[in-house]
C-alpha cells in the first residue's frame, strides 16, 4: 500500500495523543507490578491491547470466541488456511463417508487440564455447542450429532448434506474444551480447560486476563512464555501505549492514528471485515421497505471511506467486499427492491459502538446523510458490551457495525445464514423474507466449491434486495506491533493474533 502523507488533521491528531500518553503509564505492567517495558529475551512475556472486553465471561459460544482464538487459548478440530480451505487443527485428518456423514481422525493432544483429548470428550464438546442458546453462529441452521468411533474417531452426521462442514468445524465458537469446562448450567468456562498454546490463568475482570504458556501444547512449545493481555476500548490509548513501548501489540489501531505511528510499527492487511448499516425491518419505520429504500439510497459510501477511513477501505459493494476475492466476477444485480418513499421528518434512532473508533465517525456522516434526505436521527454510541443486546432485540431502527463477514465458517453462506435469515443468532436486521430464506437455504445444500460461489452470490443479492442492510464499506487491518516483536499472524479471518512463533 502507498504511503499516505500527513495531513493537517493527521498532525492535529498526533498532538492531540500525546496529551494521553503520561495516562498509559503503567497500564501495561506485568503481573506482581513489576515492570515489562524494557526489551524482552527470548521466552519473554508478550503484552497485547485488544479492542474489546469479554461480553459473555469469555464464553466460546458468542462473540468472545475469537479473543480466545486470537490469543491462543482455543482450537476446534479443523483450522483454516491462507486460501480459507480447512486446515488440520485437533483433527488430523478426515473424509467425508457419504453425503451427511464425515469421519475425523484425533492427533495426539492434551487439555490444559491434564486430560487427554479422546473422541468422547470432543463428542460431547460439540453436542454441548449445539445445545447452545442462542446457537452459536457457525451452526446457523445447522442440526449435526457427534459420536466417538474407536479410539481417535469422531464420526459427525448432519441433519442435511452439508458439504462444508470441516470449514464450519474450524470456528471459533466451535473451540473443543475439557469436560471440566462445562458444568450444569451456563456457559462453558474456558480457565485452563482449552487446547491452545496459551492458556488463561487469571481473569482481571473484564479489563485483563493472564495466560502462560501451554508447555503440552500438541504443537510444540510457544516461544513466549505467556501474554499479559489488557482490553482498551479507546483506540487512541492503543496506539499510544505502542508508541511508548508500554504494549507489543495493539489490535485495531484507528485510522485516525495511523499516521501518528512510525511506519515500521504499523501492518497492514486485508481483511473480510465490513461496515455495514443494519435496518430494523421487524418494528419502527424500517418495517416499511420504501422507508428502507430511502436510507440506502441517501448513503454515500465513498464520502465514508475518504472521508472516515481515510483511503484503509473500499467503498461498500455488498456483504462481501474484495477480500473475498472471487466475491466481484461473480456478484448479482440486487432485483425487487422497493421505492424510495419520503421520509418526511421521520424519527430514527441510530446505534453503534465506539470500540472501533472509525464507527461513530462513520455514523455521524450516515446521520448527516439521512438527515439531508429527510428523517429525523438521534445518534446513541456505547462501548460494544454495553450495546450488543439491544442491538438483537430490536431496540434500535438502525445500526452500524464491522463484521467479519468469513469469520464464523470461512464459507461465504454462513454469514449469510446467521446474520440475514429467520432463525438467525447474529440478525441485526431482524431480517425475515421468504424469498432470503430460500436462496440462503439453497446456496447451504449447494456442493462444489464455483457452484456454491454462485450460490451464495445469489443469496447475497436477495438480501441487498430487501434493503434490510446497506455495506458501507470494506475495512483493513491495521495493527500495532514493536519493532521487537516477530510472528504476529495477521489473517484476513481475524480469527488469530498470537501464534507458537510469536515473540520477543
Amino acid at each position: 500500500m502507498q504511503v499516505r502523507p500527513h495531513s493537517i488533521k493527521s498532525r492535529f491528531r498526533f498532538l492531540a495523543a500525546l496529551v494521553l500518553v503520561p495516562c498509559l503509564a503503567g497500564c501495561f505492567a506485568s503481573p506482581g507490578g513489576e515492570s515489562s517495558s524494557g526489551g524482552g529475551q527470548p521466552g519473554s512475556r508478550l503484552r497485547v491491547a485488544l479492542a474489546f472486553p469479554p461480553a459473555e465471561n469469555f464464553s466460546p459460544y458468542g462473540a468472545d470466541a475469537t479473543l480466545l482464538s486470537r490469543l491462543g487459548v482455543t482450537e476446534g478440530l479443523t483450522a483454516l488456511d491462507a486460501n480459507g480451505a480447512a486446515a488440520p487443527a485437533l483433527a488430523e485428518s478426515w473424509r467425508r463417508e457419504n453425503d451427511r456423514t464425515w469421519r475425523f481422525t484425533l492427533r495426539e493432544a492434551t487439555f490444559q487440564d491434564g486430560a487427554d483429548v479422546t473422541p468422547s470428550a470432543v463428542a460431547a464438546a460439540l453436542t454441548r455447542a449445539t445445545k447452545a442458546k442462542p446457537a452459536p453462529a457457525a451452526l446457523a441452521g445447522v442440526t449435526l450429532d457427534a459420536k466417538a468411533d474407536g479410539d481417535r474417531g469422531i464420526r459427525i452426521t448432519t441433519a442435511a448434506a452439508d458439504p462444508v462442514l470441516p470449514m464450519r468445524l474450524s470456528s471459533p465458537s466451535l473451540a473443543i474444551l475439557s469436560p471440566k469446562a462445562y458444568g450444569e448450567k451456563g456457559n462453558p468456562d474456558p480457565v485452563g480447560t482449552a487446547t491452545g498454546p496459551f492458556e488463561i490463568t487469571k481473569v482481571g475482570g473484564g479489563g485483563s486476563a493472564t495466560l502462560d504458556r501451554f508447555d503440552d501444547y500438541w504443537g510444540g512449545r510457544a516461544q513466549a512464555s505467556g501474554i499479559d493481555a489488557r482490553f482498551v476500548k479507546d483506540g487512541t490509548a492503543r496506539a499510544n501505549a505502542v508508541r511508548t513501548g508500554d504494549v507489543d501489540i495493539a489490535e485495531a489501531i484507528p485510522v485516525a492514528q495511523a499516521a501518528t505511528l512510525d511506519k515500521a510499527t504499523l501492518k497492514e492487511a486485508g481483511t473480510t471485515r465490513t461496515t455495514s448499516l443494519q435496518l430494523n425491518t421487524r418494528t419502527g419505520p424500517f418495517k416499511d421497505p420504501k422507508l428502507r429504500a430511502a436510507a440506502r439510497t441517501a448513503i454515500d459510501s465513498s464520502t465514508i471511506v475518504k472521508g472516515v477511513f481515510e483511503g484503509y477501505a473500499d467503498p461498500g459493494a455488498g456483504i462481501f467486499g474484495p477480500a473475498v476475492t472471487w466475491a466481484e466476477s461473480k456478484r448479482v444485480k440486487p432485483a425487487g427492491r422497493a421505492d424510495a418513499a419520503k421520509p418526511d421528518g421521520e424519527r430514527i434512532t441510530l446505534a453503534t459502538y465506539d470500540n472501533r473508533p472509525e464507527l461513530p465517525e462513520a455514523a455521524q456522516v450516515v446521520q448527516q446523510q439521512l438527515e439531508k434526505a429527510g428523517f429525523t436521527v438521534r445518534l446513541e454510541v456505547r462501548e460494544y458490551s454495553r450495546l450488543e443486546s439491544d442491538a438483537l432485540s430490536g431496540k434500535f431502527d438502525a445500526f452500524i457495525g464491522a463484521r467479519n463477514s468469513l469469520l464464523d465458517t470461512g464459507d461465504p453462506v454462513g454469514v449469510l445464514g446467521s446474520d440475514y435469515t429467520c432463525d438467525g443468532g447474529y440478525n441485526l436486521a431482524l431480517l425475515c423474507d421468504k424469498n432470503a430464506d430460500r436462496a440462503v437455504t439453497k446456496a447451504d445444500g449447494t456442493d462444489g466449491t464455483g457452484e456454491r460461489q454462485d450460490a451464495a452470490m445469489a443469496a447475497e443479492a436477495a438480501i441487498l434486495g430487501t434493503d434490510a442492510v446497506v455495506p458501507l464499506a470494506h475495512q483493513q487491518i491495521i495493527a500495532g506491533v514493536s519493532t521487537k516483536v516477530r510472528g504476529v499472524v495477521l489473517d484476513p479471518y481475524e480469527r488469530t493474533l498470537v501464534g507458537t512463533g510469536t515473540r520477543r
